[in-house]
């Protein structure tokens, strides 16, 4: 963040700018025009709840991260805000345009709060459908990460807002970047990259990020206005994993930069809820707020749509159907799989022909039947597919029992089994398990991979055997499970 940093606050300048989503005025640029609350987010008689933290220092230095200094009530500093000065803060941009929808339900945790989850706390995560984390400066305690882990994974939407390395405003040891990825990586629910991306520790100066051509992707094509980029201002950028979590998508890069590398927006999800990450508080910084700091008005900065991207952002994870404020009461437990063992021979799926059988050569693990791919010997390739529907809002798992058997001796992957998952144009959208020879051990092993991230998407789920030329190498799959809840 460009100024509001503790180490540079000499570059920010003062906004003597009104924000967009006050009015729309000759000055309009994109803007302007991407922050003015249209029809389409006209009051629900179920407001989406967000709260905006305000417990990691987010006030620290000359930072001013809140929507309003009435907390955790913003209301109770003008009940009916319709510029951005009737609520104080940094933020309040952002908070009034939501507020004037009439959409959304807004609070704050207040400094000296701790994050929890179900508890009967009227800030308690349970009670809301996304959970803001404006530049945190201080560690997440360990029960602090698990409420949010757990938060998200049962439902919740969480927008994690980052800054450069080296941004440690209260001087605990401690800067936005450490705090999210220790947030990712020491946790009790998952810290096996469960977002499928980790920030980055560095300090880009100025950059103008551009947006992907998505003309899909609901957060940059939501009702508050097409996203064509952001702002850098002294920020930083997430490397992405799809292999960890296939969800994880760059969404604006920075210059230059493009796939896992230099993604300065970014979604993805987790369970069965919802992650959005920016990796800089310049663009949510409004220029306004409490007396004694030095903001700069990267809400309206032309160069970027960032009012549209916050806005639509917060729209996309309050939104996540079935959502119940993290709460797994939305989705029903289900195994999804059709003829999951192979005992109506094969009903339900797509093979090649006479792979899944009953020869005594392999035996199934369970029952009469089971698929065996390869054990040819020659170059060759069999496949197994079944299509599914992932129902929205809902934890996704897929498993199977597998046995690998093989004549090879070398310690080269000469054979291969691929788990892949493919979208209806037939092209691959992720491999998240692959076996080989190597892999061959007595007896079956049950394997498991996440499908969480395609929630509300219909995909098919293939295992790809391929077979060099010479030895045999036998890929058997028995007593599979694609269990939602």
């Amino acid at each position: 963040m460009l100024g509001a940093s503790s180490s540079a606050p000499s570059r920010r300048r003062t906004a003597g700018v009104l924000t967009a989503l006050c009015t729309l005025v000759a000055a309009g640029g994109a803007a302007a025009q991407a922050a003015t609350p249209p029809a389409a987010a006209a009051a629900t008689t179920s407001p989406h709840r967000v709260l905006f933290d305000n417990s990691k220092a987010e006030t620290a230095g000359n930072a001013d991260w809140i929507i309003g200094t009435s907390q955790p009530d913003p209301l109770g500093q003008n009940p009916s805000p319709s510029a951005e000065k009737d609520w104080t803060g940094a933020l309040s941009s952002w908070g009034v345009a939501l507020q004037k929808t009439g959409g959304y339900a807004l609070k704050t945790l207040p400094s000296g709060s701790s994050i929890t989850y179900g508890t009967s706390s009227a800030t308690d995560l349970k009670n809301f459908d996304t959970f803001v984390l404006p530049e945190p400066n201080v560690l997440l305690s360990a029960a602090e990460k698990t409420a949010v882990m757990q938060f998200v994974k049962n439902g919740g939407g969480l927008f994690l807002i980052s800054d450069h390395t080296g941004s440690d405003r209260n001087n605990d040891g401690a800067d936005a970047v450490k705090v999210i990825n220790d947030l990712m990586n020491n946790n009790s629910v998952d810290s096996t990259d469960p977002f499928g991306f980790s920030v980055d520790a560095l300090n880009i100066a100025t950059d103008n990020p551009r947006a992907v051509g998505d003309t899909a992707d609901p957060v940059l094509n939501g009702s508050f206005g097409k996203v064509t980029g952001s702002i850098i201002r002294n920020g930083t950028t997430v490397t992405l994993k799809p292999a960890d979590n296939p969800a994880a998508k760059g969404l604006v890069y920075r210059t230059g930069s493009s796939g896992t590398t230099g993604a300065f927006f970014a979604t993805s999800t987790f369970g069965s809820g919802r992650v959005a990450f920016w990796g800089d508080s310049s663009p949510i910084d409004d220029g306004t707020g409490q007396s004694g700091n030095t903001l700069y008005d990267g809400w309206n900065d032309p160069a970027g749509t960032d009012a549209a991207l916050a806005l639509n952002a917060t729209e996309w994870l309050s939104g996540a159907p079935g959502s119940t404020g993290g709460d797994p009461g939305g989705c029903t437990s289900a195994q999804l799989l059709a003829n999951p063992g192979f005992e109506s021979g094969s009903s339900g799926w797509t093979a090649t022909s006479g792979i899944i059988n009953t020869s005594a050569g392999e035996p199934a693990r369970t029952g009469a039947y089971k698929a065996w791919l390869g054990g040819k010997g020659t170059a060759h390739t069999d496949t197994l597919a079944q299509t599914v529907t992932v129902p929205a809002g809902c934890a996704a798992s897929l498993a199977f029992q597998l046995h690998i058997d093989t004549a090879e001796t070398s310690s080269t992957a000469y054979d291969t089994l691929k788990v892949q998952v493919v979208d209806a144009g037939g092209a691959v959208l992720a491999t998240p398990l692959t076996y080989s020879n190597l892999n061959a051990a007595s007896g079956y092993a049950q394997r498991t991979v996440d499908l969480s991230g395609y929630a509300g998407q219909t995909v098919t789920l293939r295992f790809t055997a391929t077979e060099g030329s010479k030895l045999q190498t036998s890929f058997v799959i028995d007593d599979t499970a694609l269990t939602v809840g």
